[in-house]
């Protein structure tokens, strides 16, 4: 599996007023990091999220219609730090092609090699990122889940101590 890291400047998530990618980029911009309001905001925008068959916020980042900040891609999976960072390093992992894959209880047979290249690109990211000493992996799965976008994605978290139990 080869691999390419960019960086690009880290840029506000744009919105589009009235719709739910405003709610969801709103939510993830206006919250301060570990503070209850922000596990408020979290549980709200999980609420309010809805499963749709259309493009989330993940499918316009694959096709660089929002910017982020890539730090690992491959045929399979994109990389990019998180706009709101729950950790001193905070990286969303998604494959590239949803292929019905809105939320782990979706997963079938066939998503076996995708679901394996995003746990295996989590493990070339934390490398990558100097997490040798450990890191945490979160799939947030529907709304009791936490889940605010619809698009399989996996949290990787590290460069401090994580606590138990973890939420």
């Amino acid at each position: 599996m080869s691999g390419s890291r960019s960086s690009g400047a880290q840029v506000p998530p744009a919105t589009a007023s009235g719709d739910r990618l405003a709610v969801i980029a709103s939510h993830l911009s206006s919250y301060g990091l570990g503070s209850p309001a922000n596990m408020a905001g979290e549980k709200d925008a999980a609420l309010a999220a809805e499963p749709v068959g259309g493009p989330t916020i993940f499918d316009k980042i694959i096709r660089k219609e929002i910017p982020s900040q890539v730090v690992y891609e491959d045929q399979k999976i994109l990389a990019f730090r998180d706009i709101s960072p729950q950790a001193p390093i905070h990286i969303i992992i998604i494959p590239k092609v949803k292929d019905g894959l809105s939320r782990l209880l979706k997963a079938e047979e066939r998503h076996i090699e995708v679901l394996g290249s995003l746990l295996y690109g989590a493990n070339i990211v934390a490398k990558q990122e100097g997490l040798e000493d450990g890191f945490r992996i979160v799939i947030n799965d529907g709304p009791n889940g936490c889940q605010s976008v619809y698009h399989l994605h996996v949290h990787l978290l590290g460069g401090r101590q994580m606590n138990w139990p973890p939420g």
